[in-house]
């Protein structure tokens, strides 16, 4: 086999990775990325995670991109570790239907009518169609098929490619000899792992294994130990995603080096352990690219039944090797969502993002309420609170603004994009919230200290903006997390009031002030409490107006405003008189 052989093998390898990759994207692209969310949500059953899992793993045509997807939704409490148990069963069996795909490029036509459909010229004409449908199409969907179809005659043309190049080894001796060796059950197990591992992919290294067949070189006893190795190689890129991945999200990537370890072994051990007593006459047969397929189909298959009894032993057995972690209940866990992993699936990532960010919500409007309780009795331990949560929401808003700027960079869906700007608006709002919240905290803690207060007239005043506060946040934070866009058009109205309320109470401060009935000292602290309730007010106004934004996407954010500020009639009106009402000095 000469240096020219040899880049076109490299070349036909290549080729079918490319392909492989093109058509397994493009795949997802015409399902709208719905597969991913159609795992995670519908695998409550051991059977039912095992089907989904044969099938998503058949389209995507990577049992390991499977596995490394479900390590992410265990690690990020989307999914329970029992249910992945069944997923990465079916992955092992959907990742052997890319050997039968792979079969078809094998199959030769005859003379006349027969020639029109071999594999050379369907593979031709499937490519001329698919880059019509690429070029020359206007329609998403119909790119995509396209898509579809060039990857699938890129795939068939490297595995035509590979063919070609190792063809030359019929006849060489050394080549023979090495595949001899590879009868060797340990020495074929460790070339499987050893291939499957750097081109990380099972389906590639079958499909190797199936080019190199052509040569008659393979035989039953060379074929069987490289499969069984095939499969524990395909483990090396899902442990690598577990590293950093939570226990849970661990022990999911133990499974799926559990079932192939244990299949190699019940396989392996089991039909060496029966030929030392029974002569099977197969096993010196030449295998072809079919009968490599049905070998890869039968062992997955054949482990998945001989393992489906076992389910609760299986996740007994992860829990036992890999023991739970004290850091997996601390207060981060949400954050734990933020996968990166999810960031090649944008509607689970977009899914992801939003609940966090309700849990960023609820933890600033707890604060709120903690600065505020503070002034009516001062608790160091809530004081002390107010600022731990603090510390929590900047990171959530470090994580969270990291996670969406790389999630821009993916091909968004229109909704997709508008969910993920409302985020990146809005999460600094909730955080500047959660800083005015410490802000009121700190007042609290000086007047505590310097044993000051606000006079009784003073107190009753703030009862009024505190009330018409609570309800501002309450009304704006409800509306973002139920998405009740009628309820933000309630929101400015309150605003305004609450800057009005303020203003009066300034103006008041200062009389008492000039009549002595309150010092400097405490007016500033007064003054500074009032600023920080209405810069409140204003996130929450900007929060609602993101939403109408994000309802309508030709909405004019400063018209609006404006507005609705200087135009006082319609809902505004009616809104502004009714908060007048309620929260009257």
């Amino acid at each position: 086999m000469g240096f020219q052989n040899v880049l076109a093998l490299l070349g036909g390898v290549a080729m079918f990775l490319f392909g492989m990759t093109i058509m397994g994207d493009a795949l997802k692209k015409v399902a709208g990325n719905k597969l991913e969310v159609i795992l995670y949500k519908l695998s409550n059953t051991p059977l039912k995670g095992i089907l989904l899992g044969t099938f998503v793993t058949a389209v995507i045509q990577s049992s390991s991109a499977t596995t490394v997807m479900v390590v992410g939704f265990v690690n990020s409490g989307m999914m329970k570790l029992a249910q992945a148990i069944g997923v990465v069963f079916g992955a092992n069996i959907g990742t052997s239907v890319t050997g039968w795909i792979l079969s078809l490029s094998y199959v030769e036509g005859g003379s006349g009518i027969a020639m029109i459909f071999s594999t050379a010229v369907l593979t031709a004409i499937v490519a001329v169609i698919g880059i019509i449908l690429r070029m020359f199409c206007k329609k998403k969907v119909q790119n995509n098929v396209g898509e579809i179809l060039l990857g699938f005659a890129v795939l068939m043309y490297g595995m035509q490619a590979m063919s070609g190049a190792v063809s030359p080894l019929r006849s060489n001796k050394a080549f023979l000899d090495a595949m001899s060796s590879f009868k060797n059950p340990f020495l074929g197990i460790l070339i499987g792992i050893a291939v499957t591992a750097v081109v990380q992919s099972a389906s590639a290294s079958v499909g190797i294994l199936q080019a190199l067949s052509v040569t008659g070189a393979i035989s039953f006893a060379t074929a069987f130990p490289i499969i069984l190795g095939v499969g524990i190689g395909a483990g090396a890129p899902v442990i690598l995603s577990a590293i950093g991945a939570n226990t849970n999200g661990k022990r999911t990537a133990f499974i799926y080096m559990y079932f192939n370890i244990v299949g190699a072994i019940i396989w392996g051990v089991g039909f060496y352990a029966i030929h030392m007593f029974v002569d099977f006459s197969f096993i010196d047969n030449t295998m072809n690219p079919f009968k490599i397929a049905l070998v890869n189909s039968v062992f997955r298959i054949g482990t998945t039944i001989a393992l489906f009894p076992l389910f609760k032993q299986v996740e007994k057995m992860a829990k036992f090797f890999i023991k739970d972690s004290e850091d997996d209940e601390d207060d981060m866990a949400t954050i734990d969502r933020l996968e990166e992993r999810f960031l090649k699936y944008p509607p689970i990532a977009i899914e992801q993002s939003k609940m966090t960010i309700y849990a960023m919500a609820d933890k600033t409007r707890k604060n709120v309420y903690r600065a505020v309780h503070l002034f009516e009795e001062f608790d160091r331990s809530k004081f002390d609170k107010v600022r731990a949560k603090e510390a929590a929401i900047d990171k959530y808003e470090d994580k969270l603004g990291t996670y969406l700027v790389k999630l821009t960079s993916s091909e968004l869906q229109p909704q997709d994009a508008r969910q993920v700007s409302l985020i990146l608006h809005t999460i600094s709002d909730f955080e500047r919230i959660s800083d005015h919240a410490v802000n009121m905290s700190d007042i609290a803690l000086e007047m505590e200290e310097k044993g000051v207060s606000f006079s009784e007239t003073a107190k009753k005043e703030l009862t009024v903006l505190k009330s018409a506060v609570i309800e501002i946040i309450e009304k704006s934070f409800h509306a973002f997390v139920m998405e009740e866009v009628k309820e933000c058009y309630r929101i400015e109205p309150l605003k305004e009031h609450i800057g009005m309320l303020c203003d009066e109470l300034k103006l008041r401060h200062i009389q008492r002030v000039q009549k002595g009935e309150c010092g400097l000292a405490i007016g500033f602290m007064f003054n500074d409490l009032l600023m920080n309730c209405e810069r409140i007010a204003g996130h929450c106004s900007n929060i609602a107006v993101a939403m109408i934004e994000l309802e309508a996407s030709e909405f004019d954010t400063h018209e609006y405003v404006q507005s609705v500020r200087k135009v006082r009639n319609g809902s505004f009106a009616e809104y502004l008189k009714e908060y007048q009402d309620k929260y009257a000095l």
